[in-house]
């Protein structure tokens, strides 16, 4: 038989009543020292920082409002300060990189953003419906285009001129929000917003119906983005 004499139930109390005395304290010291995060901003960007599982970590988002979700960069540093340094010259990295595959277009002669760029404005920028319709309608006429009439009935425009004039005010939020300072831009200044979006196959010959063509890079963002 067990010996349970009264010196025994009492050293097993005191063990007992230690082990929750650590677990107390070690719930406790968890409450008093929180992770603390540092919130900024760079350009465009959201930035994260702070202590995290014992390495300083600054992180880079999207700047809200957007729909964009997940880690655009991150870096590390010996100290919070030299992280988020870091994490500056990986945007600018990411940035000159993406600018590096922007093409000229030979029918207007701007610079095109990458796919990725033109998703992650679109999930940024706030667009009507009528300027969602008409990017959705030139982007499922792929490389065809559609007529001016076309594109203006898609937003339930009655002018097409009306319709041209919302559709160029999306391409200047688009060109305006890849403006954002950091590293590289899309030069805005004297900039017809429609070109960010697309070109005009039959605008010199006034015999023929103007057809607009949405860029390859745009077409595919919207389908993603929507």
């Amino acid at each position: 038989m067990s010996n349970h004499t009264t010196p025994n139930r009492s050293g097993g109390g005191r063990e007992l009543f230690k082990k929750i005395s650590k677990k107390q304290k070690a719930m406790e010291i968890g409450k008093r020292a929180p992770i603390s995060i540092r919130v900024g901003e760079y350009g465009r960007y959201q930035i994260k920082s702070g202590l995290v599982a014992g390495v300083y970590t600054a992180r880079a988002f999207v700047k809200p409002p957007t729909k964009s979700r997940g880690l655009l960069a991150e870096a590390t540093g010996k100290t919070e300060e030299t992280a988020i340094a870091a994490l500056y010259s990986a945007i600018d990295a990411r940035e000159f990189s993406q600018s590096k595959d922007r093409r000229t277009d030979s029918n207007t002669g701007t610079r095109i953003p990458t796919t990725d760029e033109y998703i992650e404005a679109l999930n940024t920028i706030k667009l009507t419906k009528p300027q969602w319709a008409m990017m959705m309608a030139l982007s499922l006429a792929k490389a065809d285009g559609v007529t001016e009439e076309k594109v203006a009935s898609a937003g339930s425009y009655r002018s097409t001129a009306s319709a041209l004039k919302a559709l160029a005010s999306a391409g200047l939020m688009i060109a305006e929000y890849l403006s954002t300072e950091t590293a590289t831009k899309v030069t805005t200044k004297s900039l017809d917003g429609v070109m960010v979006i697309g070109f005009c196959s039959n605008c010199v010959n006034e015999d023929k119906p103007k057809n607009w063509i949405m860029h390859p890079e745009l077409r595919t963002a919207v389908r993603i983005a929507t």
